[in-house]
C-alpha cells in the first residue's frame, strides 16, 4: 500500500472576501482570479434517499445520500463543459417517500473523462474506516468480537444542513460575489465547513447543496443556542482621504487586513495543521484525495476531501468539523494502533492506568471490543482506587 502524504491545507489561488452575517451564521466568500476551466463539477440529485454504498466486496454501509457530484475534465487543458447541467421547474413536486438507492463505490468512473463521487462520504468513510480492522495482535484483553470483526459495526451521527438554524435563510439572502468559487461557513464563529469548486458557474449551481450536506453535533448546537455574531465592518480614517485614488487604497488595505485576520485567526484551526492524505482517484492532471487530521483532543479538527491539480493547488474542497466525541474516538484509535493495540503501553503513553484507558474506551463506545471480565475488573479497580 502506498504510504499516505502528510501535508498542510493550502488555499493558494482562493482569496477571501468580506464576510456576510445572518444571525449566528457567517459566510466568507472564496474568490478565484482565474477559474479552472478544464475541470467542471455538477450535482446529480438523488432526492431524499437512503443510500447503501458498496465500499469493497462484501462491505457496505447505509447513509443519507442526497446527491452525487460528477467531475468532467479534459486532457488537453481546453475548457470542459459542466456535463448534464439542467434547470428544474420551481413547481416540481417534493419527494414524499425516502427510497433506498444502491451506489457502487464512493468514486466511480463513468467514462474516460467523467467521474461520479459522493461528496463528504469520501471524507467520512476515511474517518469511519480508521483502524477498522481492530487489534493487530490478539492480546488477552480483546474480545473475540474485536479479533474477528474489528470495529464493525461503526456508526456516527450528523445533521443535515437544512436542520442547522439560520443556514437556509443565509444561503438565500447572501450575495454571491463575482468570481466566487467557494465559501467558508461559520456558525457562532466556529468554522463548520469549507467548500470550494473550480469555476464560478459551478459554485452558483452548487451553492444550495450546502443545505443537503452533513454537519456535526457541535455546529447544530451552536446554531440553536448561540446569539447572533457581530459583523466585521471596515473603518476608513476619512481624515487621510484626499482623493478617489486614496479611497481605493484605503479600501484595499481594509480588505487585505480582513483577509490576513481571517486566514491566520478565524480559519487557523483548519489551515495551520497538517493532514494525512490518501489518493482516491486520478483524473488526468487532477487527483481526488481525502484527508484526516492528527487527532488533537480539545482542539479544532476537520476531515475532508479535495481535488488538486498537477501543481498541488486545491480546485475542489469539502470539509467536515468533528465533534469532541469524534475527535476523542479518533485519538484513542490512533494511539492504540501506534502501540500495536497493547493496552498497558498505550495507557503509559497517555499518562493513564490501564483501567482508566479501558473505561475511556467504554465511554467512547468501544467497550464491546474488550472482554467482559476484563472490563468488570477495570471498573472494580477504579472503584477501589477512588474509594
Amino acid at each position: 500500500m502506498t504510504p499516505p502524504d502528510v501535508t498542510g491545507l493550502d488555499l493558494t489561488g482562493l482569496d477571501t472576501r468580506p464576510s456576510q452575517v445572518w444571525g449566528a451564521v457567517r459566510l466568507v466568500p472564496l474568490v478565484r482570479d482565474e477559474p479552472v476551466e478544464d475541470l467542471r463539477l455538477h450535482a446529480r440529485p438523488y432526492g431524499d434517499t437512503t443510500g447503501l454504498v458498496a465500499v469493497r466486496p462484501h462491505q457496505a454501509y447505509v447513509s443519507y445520500v442526497p446527491h452525487g457530484f460528477v467531475a468532467t475534465w479534459t486532457g488537453d487543458g481546453t475548457p470542459a463543459a459542466a456535463y448534464g447541467t439542467h434547470l428544474a421547474p420551481d413547481d416540481s413536486p417534493p419527494a414524499t417517500t425516502m427510497d433506498l438507492r444502491f451506489h457502487r463505490r464512493m468514486a466511480r468512473r463513468e467514462n474516460k473523462q467523467r467521474l461520479r463521487f459522493l461528496p463528504l462520504h469520501l471524507a467520512l468513510e476515511g474517518y469511519l474506516s480508521l483502524h477498522f480492522g481492530g487489534p493487530s495482535v490478539a492480546w488477552e484483553e480483546w474480545s473475540q468480537h474485536a479479533v474477528r470483526q474489528g470495529l464493525s459495526p461503526r456508526a456516527e451521527e450528523a445533521y443535515r444542513g437544512a436542520e442547522v438554524r439560520g443556514l437556509a435563510e443565509a444561503l438565500r439572502v447572501f450575495e454571491i460575489h463575482p468570481g466566487q468559487c467557494g465559501v467558508l461557513l461559520y456558525v457562532a464563529d466556529a468554522l463548520a465547513a469549507a467548500f470550494a469548486v473550480p469555476h464560478p458557474d459551478d459554485y452558483r449551481a452548487l451553492h444550495p447543496t450546502l443545505l443537503q450536506d452533513l454537519f456535526g453535533e457541535l455546529i447544530h448546537h451552536y446554531a440553536t443556542l448561540m446569539p447572533p455574531v457581530p459583523d466585521f465592518r471596515a473603518r476608513v480614517d476619512d481624515t487621510r482621504i484626499r482623493s478617489l485614488a486614496g479611497l481605493r487604497t484605503a479600501v484595499a488595505e481594509q480588505e487585505d487586513a480582513w483577509a490576513r485576520f481571517h486566514d491566520t485567526t478565524m480559519a487557523g484551526g483548519l489551515l495551520r495543521h497538517t493532514y494525512t492524505w490518501r489518493t482516491v482517484h486520478r483524473m488526468g492532471r487532477f487527483t481526488l484525495s481525502r484527508f484526516l487530521p492528527v487527532f488533537r483532543p480539545k482542539e479544532e479538527n476537520h476531515i475532508g476531501e479535495a481535488i488538486t491539480d498537477d501543481r498541488g493547488r486545491i480546485v475542489y474542497l469539502k470539509t467536515f468539523r468533528l465533534s469532541e466525541g469524534q475527535i476523542r474516538r479518533g485519538h484513542l484509535l490512533d494511539r492504540l494502533a501506534a502501540h500495536d493495540w497493547h493496552l498497558a503501553n498505550t495507557a503509559a503513553h497517555l499518562g493513564l492506568t490501564e483501567a482508566q484507558l479501558g473505561l475511556r474506551l467504554q465511554s467512547a463506545g468501544f467497550g464491546h471490543l474488550l472482554r467482559q471480565d476484563i472490563l468488570d475488573g477495570y471498573r472494580s479497580r477504579e472503584r477501589t482506587r477512588s474509594g
